[in-house]
This record gives C-alpha cells, sequence and structure tokens, in this order.
C-alpha cells in the first residue's frame, strides 16, 4: 500500500464525513428542548413530547455506533491489504473478467449484508419495538431479507455485467462512458415501468380501495387536477410497522395511488384527500420529472469521469492492489467521488425541501384550505414521533423534507 495523494485524499475524506456526521448529529441532540414547541400543544401531550424525543436520542445514538462500526470495518479492510486478499481469492478461480468482477462485488455485497444484519435486528426488534412501532414478525425480516438480495442479483447483477463489459471492450474506446449512460437510463425507465406492477406486490399485498367518501374524494381531487389516476389501493403497511404514508406509483399517464391501512386507519377524509392533493402537486409541478432528469444528467457526468480513472495505477497503489481491473476500478472510483457524492446529496435535499414548499402551496390552493394538511401532518408527526426542534445544521445536510414548524409556519402563511 502506497500512502500516495489518492490514499490521503481518500483517508482524509472518509474520516473527515464521518466526523461531519458525528458533529450534526450531536448538535441535533443539543437542539432537544423540554418545551413542547407552542405550534403542537393540541396534538402531543407531555408524555408524548417527551417519548418523541427519547426516540430521537436512541436512534440518533445507535445510529452513530453503526456508522463507528462500518468506518472501523472499513479502514481495518483497506489498511491490512483487505482489498488485494480479496482480489487474489476470486481471480484464482481463473473466471473471465466480468465474471470475477461479479464474485468480487458479491462477496462484499454478502459480507456487508452479513455485518449490518445484528444493527437491523436490533433496530427492528428492539428500538422499534420498544417504541410500539415494530409489527414485523420474524418470518417477515427473514423473507424480507431473501427477496431483497434475490432482487440485488436478478437487477443488480446483469446491469453490473454490461457495464463491466463497456468499459473494458475496446471497441467502445472513448465512448463507453456514453453507451453506459444511455443503457443505466434505458435500465431505469424500465424499472420506472416494473417497480409498481412486478415488484411492490412481492412485499406488499394492495387491494383496490372501497367505495364510499373516501374514494370518492380522493376520484373528485382527481378529477379536479386533470391527474391521470388509473387505481386507488389500500397497503398493508401495518404487517410491519404502525408508521403512516402514502404515495403514488406509476410513469407517464397511468398513476396509482397507495395509502397505508395505518394512515387510513388514523385521519379524516378531508387529511386524507389533503395528503394525496400534495402529493398530486408533486406531479403537476413536474418535481418528479425534474428529479429523474437531475439524476440521470448526474449518472452521465459521474460515467464520463469514471472513464478518465479507469485502471489508474497510483489509485491501485493507494488500496495496495497490484493487478488493475475494471471492476475495482469501479469501487476505487467510488471513494474518490465522495465529496462530489455528497455536495450532490446536500444539492439535491435542498432542492427536494424547495418542492415540498411547492406541493403544500399546490394542496392548499386546490383544497382551499390549509386547515386539513396542517391537523395530518401534526398527526403525523406524533404518530410516528417526529423531532419537533431539529438543529439547522443538520437539516441543511439531511433533510429531504423542510422542518415540520417551518412547514406549518409556510402554510398558515398561505
Amino acid at each position: 500500500m502506497e500512502i500516495n495523494g489518492y490514499f490521503l485524499f481518500i483517508a482524509i475524506t472518509v474520516i473527515g464525513f464521518y466526523l461531519l456526521d458525528v458533529v450534526s448529529n450531536l448538535l441535533n441532540l443539543r437542539a432537544l428542548k423540554p418545551e413542547l414547541p407552542s405550534e403542537f400543544e393540541d396534538v402531543f401531550d407531555n408524555e408524548k413530547y417527551a417519548q418523541s424525543q427519547a426516540y430521537t436520542r436512541e436512534t440518533t445514538k445507535f445510529g452513530l455506533l453503526e456508522s463507528t462500526f462500518s468506518l472501523i470495518v472499513f479502514l481495518l479492510f483497506w489498511w491490512l491489504g483487505g482489498f488485494q486478499w480479496l482480489d487474489a481469492q476470486v481471480r484464482s478461480f481463473e473466471f473471465g473478467p466480468i465474471v470475477t468482477g461479479l464474485l468480487f462485488v458479491a462477496v462484499l455485497v454478502v459480507a456487508g449484508q452479513i455485518l449490518s444484519l445484528p444493527f437491523n435486528l436490533y433496530d427492528t426488534f428492539v428500538i422499534e419495538e420498544n417504541y410500539g412501532f415494530n409489527k414485523m414478525s420474524g418470518k417477515t425480516f427473514v423473507t424480507d431479507f431473501v427477496k431483497n438480495l434475490f432482487l440485488s442479483v436478478l437487477l443488480g447483477l446483469p446491469i453490473f455485467a454490461l457495464l463491466l463489459y463497456l468499459f473494458q471492450n475496446p471497441a467502445f474506446g472513448n465512448v463507453a462512458w456514453l453507451v453506459a449512460w444511455i443503457a443505466t437510463t434505458v435500465f431505469q425507465l424500465f424499472l420506472l415501468f416494473v417497480y409498481p406492477k412486478w415488484i411492490l406486490p412481492m412485499f406488499n399485498k394492495f387491494v383496490p380501495l372501497e367505495d364510499g367518501e373516501l374514494r370518492e374524494g380522493i376520484e373528485a381531487m382527481a378529477k379536479k387536477c386533470d391527474f391521470p389516476l388509473t387505481g386507488v389501493f389500500e397497503m398493508d403497511g401495518s404487517k410491519r410497522s404502525t408508521k403512516s404514508n402514502a404515495y403514488f406509483a406509476g410513469f407517464g399517464k397511468h398513476k396509482k395511488i397507495a395509502l397505508f391501512d395505518t394512515l387510513i386507519k388514523k385521519h379524516t377524509v378531508p387529511e386524507l384527500v389533503a395528503v394525496l392533493a400534495h402529493e398530486i402537486g408533486h406531479f403537476k409541478k413536474k418535481h418528479i420529472l425534474k428529479t429523474l432528469v437531475l439524476g440521470i444528467l448526474q449518472m452521465g457526468f459521474i460515467f464520463y469521469l469514471l472513464g478518465l480513472f479507469l485502471n489508474n495505477r497510483s489509485l491501485f497503489d493507494a488500496f495496495g492492489v497490484q493487478e488493475t481491473s475494471v471492476y475495482l476500478s469501479f469501487i476505487f472510483f467510488s471513494f474518490l467521488l465522495s465529496p462530489l457524492s455528497k455536495l450532490i446529496g446536500v444539492g439535491m435535499a435542498i432542492f427536494s425541501r424547495k418542492n415540498e414548499f411547492e406541493a403544500d402551496a399546490f394542496a392548499v390552493d386546490v383544497t382551499g384550505s390549509a386547515t386539513p394538511l396542517i391537523t395530518a401532518l401534526k398527526s403525523l408527526s406524533k404518530e410516528n414521533l417526529s423531532n419537533l426542534t431539529p438543529h439547522p445544521f443538520y437539516v441543511f445536510i439531511n433533510y429531504s423534507h423542510p422542518p415540520m414548524t417551518a412547514r406549518l409556519a409556510a402554510l398558515r402563511a398561505l
């Protein structure tokens, strides 16, 4: 292993981002206030508010423990020559470069899953259980794990094999990044159609919403907004958690709305219609399309940069690997890219928070009142034990949605 510029850059950024995460989380814990914000006095009582703060503290500390463990494992694997050792093992089978690359990545993924399994179990069956959220059985946990692993193999390995083929085939030369970009874009668009129809039903049951006031209200709102609704479904979210949510899936002119059964049980019809008006607002304001386009452009830029660092000898020296390869170039480049990825993530979070304000304003406009959405959001904050006083720096780095107090203030201003 050579302590060159790449080694120092990656070591500093990996450790630096970890410390940034620690600082932001500690600031977030310090921002917890014992006094209940007046905005929520009609929803929270002192006991429920104290519980929400305890939940924030426990999940934050547990998250820091897990990230510390992950950092230590990565640094030990790197600095003790783990990448060279594993590369030598998979090369010893003498498969072709594509199969060897798939095997290398598969070993890393499986090892990561095994190492994270105890944390996932504790989070689900201890923390979430203690706060009344978990409804998942051991059987459901295992089947979810197996299904996710199956999908990773079914969907992940073929596209990664294609990328390896494109970047190591001399016939594509300097345009390999462009062909890879086009291929992954097509694959991503394909998933948008496949995901709601084939993948989601592997994990949850979707039954058409019964006729009645709620269905009529949703369909009337969709018609008023000229939203191409093709179905309204109730999803059995309660088999995993008591937390609530709603979303729409689909692409183009075929949209389906899915409501968690927990959401339906805990909210009034006007509140549910307001929540769905907010989701429709994302569609009408083209937030989803804009996010998709930004993601595709970002992916193209990353592939272009990747092409510049393929088989970079100094980069391989920084990880102590003797023979260069396209598959390890992918992995090492991802570490080199981490500062840019972090900046892009923060930028997308800012963009997402702006979109949430716009979708809220749209919902108020089409429903004619801010009250149903306000009461729905406040109830959701209570049900999900949300942190009502997050630190601004933590919000800036991590939040894809505005803090609830800021969101409610904007709604009242409307």
